[in-house]
């Protein structure tokens, strides 16, 4: 079964490429629909804007196609993002997979926004995370970050907490990098193509 990535305006396809390479895993770039429906798994990869990127998506019908997908879908960054149900960047209508809202940074207490560099997760749960120590070290690059919900299944701190992964039926979501978070993230990239 056949990993795909999906091709669209906002992705950073080739660090997760790069990534899958390291850990044995090969993936197809497409936006096409037939190929993406038939897959076996699903990457969302998304650095950029947000309300851009879902017009995009809307143009070409992927919007539809991803919120019908029944097999292990893994959103990344601005991926994860909207897959929420609406962001405060240009207040942009998302896929409303997950049901937590993406909000803006205040950049209060002297933090400095957007938050680039490692930071930690902590509170993990479901099998994404399977040999994940608490508390390990991530990637993170943004300026928005996803509200508590139901459907939280990691929690970073960056002047308050945030979810830093998300899991609702076949969808998962993560706001770090995990393509650019050495072992931890391989093993997490690594945990989606083999335990999900």
């Amino acid at each position: 079964m056949s990993t795909v990535i999906v091709k669209y305006n906002a992705g950073n396809i080739q660090s997760v490429l790069y990534a899958l390479e390291r850990i044995g895993q090969e993936a197809i770039v497409t936006d096409d629909a037939e190929q993406i429906r038939k897959a076996g798994k699903v990457i969302f990869p998304g650095v950029g804007e947000a309300s851009t990127a879902m017009e995009y998506l809307k143009e070409r019908k992927l919007d539809v196609l991803l919120k019908s997908l029944r097999q292990p879908v893994l959103g990344i960054c601005l991926g994860m993002q909207l897959m929420c149900s609406h962001s405060e960047e240009n207040d942009t209508e998302c896929l409303g997979i997950f049901e937590e809202r993406v909000k803006k940074f205040s950049g209060r207490e002297g933090l400095k926004v957007p938050q680039i560099g490692w930071n930690n997760i902590y509170d993990l749960k479901t099998p994404l995370f399977e040999g994940v120590k608490e508390n390990s070290f991530c990637y993170f690059v943004h300026g928005y970050y996803a509200s508590f919900g139901k459907h939280t299944i990691a929690t970073t701190s960056y002047g308050m907490s945030y979810s830093s992964g998300l899991h609702r039926d076949n969808f998962y979501g993560v706001q770090f990098h995990p393509e650019k978070s050495a072992a931890v993230g391989e093993r997490i990239l690594k945990n989606f193509l083999e335990n999900i």
